[in-house]
This record gives structure tokens, C-alpha cells and sequence, in this order.
């Protein structure tokens, strides 16, 4: 199962910067999701220039013409949730994730998929990235399955997807499997692995004072390619931890867009 690799300041990748990338505070995103957050979240991604754009990116490298690309987006938008830092930090009653941004699909005329990443910022909702594949919707499709209602959230800095519900944590691919087993594990024993792992690495540490974020790494046998932390609305995504997220290397490149 191939997996995307986020490239936005990397050499060798096919990011087009079509707009400066937001200096000031991140934006909080809803606590929820709501038919007025999705109506939002369709609009931007339908909008004339995001199609535009659409057509650009399913173009690059010749892989269509640009006039022939015809982007359309398919289905609502979803919600996208990633491991949130007040659960790491151990604070009472934190979700184990917060939601980060919307997905929409697109689809080219020849079949080529991408995520369109929505999310609120100073100047309304707006497409902040656009990411090849459809890991987004696979992941919440998998998640429902594996635990209806559960919670589908990412757990960027090792790239992993996993569902929770009811105090259990369940994986979701190969390499949450790694983190916490084929069987999963229970909530508390995730938080303490999580801790372990970035408590000392959330926004205000030592570690995010000294400049010293992005430092978390794959075991080091499995090399990892650093990411563009906060490449998205100011941090929203990618950041959201403090650190940056690893690839590993045997991966397949994940194209992205920070429009």
C-alpha cells in the first residue's frame, strides 16, 4: 500500500507555491464539524481557482494535459484529525486527537485522485494543500469499519493511522502496527508511549525553544526524510505536535501543493 510523502520545501518535488505561506498564529480549528464547516469546506474546494490549480497539479509531469485534466470533487468533505498535544501533554479530559483540517476528493479525467486540505484561517476557510492520493478517505473508511464511531486520527511524526474508541487504540497500517502492535493497545498505554515520546518536544518546551523541533527520527535502521513542519495555514498540520513529521525513505513521494 503505497504512502504519500508530503515534499512542500524538499528538493526534488513538485510543489507549486501559489499564495505565501501564513506567518502570523495558526487559526484554532472547529472542536467539531458541522453541515455549515462542510458547506464551507465545499465551496473552497469547488471554487474556480482551486479547479485551476487542480488541473496543474494532475498535470505535472505530463501525466495530462492541463485543458484536459477536468478536476472534480467527489463526495463531502471529511474530517481529518491528528494526535493532539494536549493528550501528550496529559491534560484532563484531552481527545486523544483534535481535528487539523477537512479533506475533499478530486479526480482528474484520467483518474489520477488528490486530497484537498480545508481548513479555517484569518481569512475564512480555504484550501490550504494539495496532497496526491486518497490516504484520508481510505483511513476513515478502514476506521469505521474496524470500530464503528471510533475515532480515525493520524499520528504524523511516524506517519501512522489508527481508530480509537471505548479506551482501545487500534492500527490502521504498518506503521502503527509497529507503535503499538497488530492487536492495538489501550488508550492509557498509547498516552504513555506518545508522552515518552514528544512530551518533552510540545510547543514552549526547551526543545521547541532551542530551534531544535523536527528532531524526533525513525529507529536508525529506517532512515526517515524530514518534512516541512507548519507548511500548511501557519503550522496547522504538519506542526501540530511541534515536530516534524518523518518519511521513511522506502517510501513512494507524496506530491503536495501549499496554495
Amino acid at each position: 500500500m503505497s504512502k504519500r510523502a508530503s515534499v512542500a520545501v524538499l528538493t526534488a518535488s513538485a510543489v507549486l507555491v501559489l499564495a505565501p505561506q501564513a506567518s502570523a498564529a495558526p487559526v484554532p480549528q472547529p472542536q467539531s464539524v458541522t453541515a455549515e464547516t462542510r458547506a464551507a469546506a465545499a465551496q473552497a474546494a469547488g471554487a474556480p481557482d482551486t479547479l485551476a490549480t487542480l488541473s496543474r497539479f494532475f498535470a505535472r509531469e505530463g501525466k495530462v494535459a492541463r485543458d484536459a485534466a477536468r478536476p472534480h470533487i467527489e463526495g463531502e468533505a471529511i474530517p481529518v484529525s491528528y494526535l493532539s498535544p494536549d493528550f501528550v501533554a496529559g491534560k484532563a479530559g484531552a481527545s486523544v486527537a483534535r481535528l487539523e483540517f477537512l479533506a475533499s476528493k478530486a479526480v482528474s479525467s484520467d483518474g489520477q485522485q488528490a486530497a484537498l486540505w480545508t481548513a479555517r484561517t484569518g481569512a475564512g476557510w480555504q484550501v490550504v494543500n494539495i496532497a496526491t492520493g486518497d490516504d484520508e478517505f481510505r483511513y476513515a473508511q478502514m476506521g469505521a469499519a474496524k470500530l464503528p464511531g471510533g475515532t480515525v486520527f493520524r499520528e504524523p511524526q511516524i506517519d501512522a493511522w489508527y481508530v480509537a474508541q471505548g479506551g482501545r487504540v487500534l492500527p490502521l497500517d504498518e506503521e502503527a502496527e509497529r507503535a503499538v502492535g497488530a492487536g492495538g493497545t489501550s488508550l492509557a498505554a498509547y498516552r504513555s508511549r506518545v508522552t515518552r515520546a514528544y512530551g518533552d518536544k510540545l510547543p514552549g518546551s526547551a526543545y521547541a525553544e532551542g530551534g531544535m523541533a523536527g528532531g524526533y527520527s525513525a529507529a536508525a535502521d529506517d532512515p526517515g526524510t524530514p518534512v516541512a513542519a507548519g507548511a500548511v495555514a501557519g503550522g496547522l498540520a504538519l506542526g501540530a505536535l511541534g515536530v516534524v513529521a518523518v518519511r521513511r525513505a522506502r517510501r513512494a513521494r507524496r506530491d503536495r501543493v501549499v496554495v
